[in-house]
């Protein structure tokens, strides 16, 4: 066997080509110097080699009975090919092998720190037209382990942490919404000493599964999900899958955590995230130019650096039923304009951010009479109305150049820094199912980020779908920062957070300070509890500061005031859960979270003793000093810091003194 070694950070990933070049498959993938081999002993009865073997991509025609990431069909009704291995290219870049038959399928490696990017590109060699049906990204292996850990969730409840264990069969979960969608993420790891995950780099419909064969040796399938038609091939034509990446570490689930971090934080601006408020949870679709005015001056009192307004300043809304499409500043509500309403906020000191929704239209808004051919909708059926709304056909290069547009004169006529985009329905009308709707759409919408972010590099783009419904690695490289959920209860986005963070990292992490009451864990906790959730992200304020009283107004700058201190260090640094809260360590400073989320001893009527928490990350033979005391790193490490009765959470600055 002819093998290929991807060097990591602290990991290698091992493939390898059999004699007979039928497949490719992984010969061991795991922490350097010693990864995990993947050996099939003994032999197959019933059934192919090809089914019981690690394979990295299996093509219908060479595997049959186990599952398959490429199905293609011909004219004729053909649907198994077998393409044979023909080159290796080895470069800087990353390793690519290519099988030719009628379908020319090139298999892509790149080792970034410790995650292997994968991706295929199949070109159709024949004379006739070829149909995709099923197309992965990539079959990744797991050398060790059955337990799959996944994210699930609803609206206003992304991001809750499950796990299934398979002694063999097949779990499956993924989005038919026409984006990532809230009930799951495109995520899948594994638990143990040495972790492994899978992401998808996909904003569209998706799947992933985790098989366990019957050798009990699991592999995770990720891709896009096909039509149900299929994808069209014309001849000489190539389909590139989106990226699949696959990450291990031996630091286990904490691990995997930080790996995924590093690699996202790759794509990062590695900008200074300015502390903002959303006057949305204040005044939803009430705007009324000095109402938000008088917010701003609160929020610059406090110390806010960036005043956003959210929905309802354009035309014709005033509800969510009217005005999206039409993307004008109401007069009504900005009687200076909104030129003059900015300069204002800049007098205040404050940035000046807006609430767009690019990709939707109302049936009631004039975009929708003067184009009524820029609806997505089905031959012959009504488009389905979700949220009073429509979707604009994005596969359209019209509409494309239509939403690029308002967006660059909105951004080029006005001193806007930081841009909300928003999406609040799914999609699906499929239109002419023959078409790549969904390759189209997102497509387009990766150009059209890519472009903001050329064409406006400073501004800020924070992405949000309804809350967390469009947070994969796809957008992760494409905007600053990202809405995880609308729910900003503080017990239940802590829980958010906490799942948030297993496969993002926190300069993704938009979180605000809002008055909210929990969706499902309504106990209350102070104002400083919830700062200290939101500082645990990118901070923002979302609650109405005309309601709140002096002393929340000094609670509030205090903690926005200690967050700037180290806003850097929680964007670049090393995330290690705790028992009671988590830990952000940088090179010579930790900031630590400690927060109460039981009923406890609330009252102080019973006999306690501090909690001790021990901390991580730490050098054990250098000292530290904690608020007034100074400790040895091992103290720190085997019996932590106390956390007591005096407060619902803490936020602690730990720093290294020799």
């Amino acid at each position: 066997m002819r093998t290929w070694t991807l060097r990591g950070a602290t990991t290698s990933y091992v493939v390898g080509v059999p004699e007979h070049g039928f497949w490719a498959q992984l010969v061991a993938w795991g922490p350097a110097g010693g990864p995990t081999p993947v050996d099939v002993v003994g032999t197959e009865h019933f059934v192919p080699r090809a089914d019981v073997e690690p394979l990295e991509y299996a093509v219908r025609g060479v595997r049959y009975t186990a599952p398959v990431d490429l199905v293609v069909s011909d004219p004729s009704g053909v649907d198994e090919f077998r393409p044979v291995f023909v080159e290796a290219r080895e470069s800087d870049d990353g390793l690519e092998l290519e099988f030719v038959d009628v379908i020319r399928v090139v298999l892509h490696y790149r080792m970034v720190g410790d995650v292997v990017e994968r991706w295929v590109s199949v070109r159709n060699d024949g004379d006739d037209e070829l149909v995709l049906h099923r197309h992965d990204s990539a079959g990744f292996v797991v050398p060790v382990g059955n337990t799959v850990q996944y994210l699930w969730g609803e609206w206003n409840s992304e991001f809750q942490q499950a796990a299934v264990t398979l002694p063999r069969g097949r779990f499956t979960i993924g989005s038919a919404q026409g984006i990532t969608g809230h009930s799951f993420s495109p995520f899948l790891s594994t638990a143990g000493d040495v972790a492994y995950g899978v992401q998808l780099a996909w904003s569209g419909s998706w799947e992933m599964s985790a098989d366990v064969d019957t050798t009990g040796l699991l592999r995770i399938q990720a891709g896009r999900t096909a039509s149900s038609l299929g994808r069209r091939l014309a001849p000489g034509e190539t389909w590139v899958s989106p990226k699949a990446v696959g990450a291990c570490s031996a630091g286990g689930g904490d691990g995997l955590a930080r790996v995924f971090h590093e690699y996202e934080r790759g794509f990062a601006r590695r900008r200074t995230p300015k502390v903002l408020y959303n006057s949305w949870f204040a005044t939803e679709f009430d705007i009324r130019a000095e109402h938000q005015l008088a917010l701003a001056r609160r929020a610059a009192g406090i110390g806010v650096e960036t005043f956003v307004v959210d929905d309802g300043w354009f035309v014709g809304r005033s509800s969510d039923a009217g005005g999206l499409g039409d993307w004008e500043a109401d007069p009504a509500k900005f009687p200076n304009g909104l030129d003059g309403f900015i300069a204002e906020l800049r007098e205040l000191g404050l940035d000046f951010g807006l609430w767009v929704e690019p990709e939707s239209v109302n049936p009631s808004a004039r975009l929708a009479a003067e184009h009524p051919e820029w609806i997505l909708r089905t031959a012959a059926r009504e488009p389905v109305l979700i949220r009073n709304q429509l979707l604009l056909d994005l596969s359209r290069d019209d509409v494309a150049e239509f939403v690029w547009s308002m967006l660059d004169r909105l951004l080029s006529t006005y001193d806007i820094s930081y841009l909300k985009w928003d999406a609040n329905r799914p999609r699906l009308d499929a239109g002419d199912a023959r078409r790549d709707l969904d390759g189209q759409v997102v497509a387009n919408l990766y150009a059209i980020l890519d472009r903001l972010r050329s064409e406006h590099p400073d501004v800020f783009v924070e992405g949000c779908a309804g809350g967390g419904a469009r947070v994969d690695l796809g957008m992760a490289a494409r905007v600053d920062t990202l809405w995880p959920s609308d729910n900003t209860a503080p017990l239940d986005r802590l829980r958010i957070q906490e799942g948030f963070r297993t496969g993002f990292a926190p300069h993704l992490m938009s979180s605000w300070v809002t008055d909210a009451e929990g969706t499902h864990d309504g106990r209350p906790r102070s104002l400083d509890f919830r700062f200290h959730v939101a500082m645990a992200g990118v901070l923002g304020i979302g609650a109405d500061l005309s309601r709140w009283s002096d002393d929340q107004l000094k609670t509030a700058a205090r903690n926005i005031e200690q967050y700037k201190s180290f806003r850097e260090l929680i964007a670049e640094s090393k995330v290690h859960g705790l028992s009671a809260g988590v830990q952000y360590v940088g090179v010579r400073r930790s900031v630590v979270f400690l927060w109460k989320t039981g009923d406890g001893n609330v009252r102080g009527t019973l006999p306690n003793r501090p909690r001790q928490v021990p901390l991580a990350g730490l050098d054990p033979a250098k000292n530290y000093r904690v608020g007034d005391q100074t400790y040895p790193g091992s103290y720190l490490l085997q019996v932590g810091v106390e956390f007591d009765d005096s407060a619902d959470s803490h936020c602690l600055v730990v720093d290294l003194v020799d």
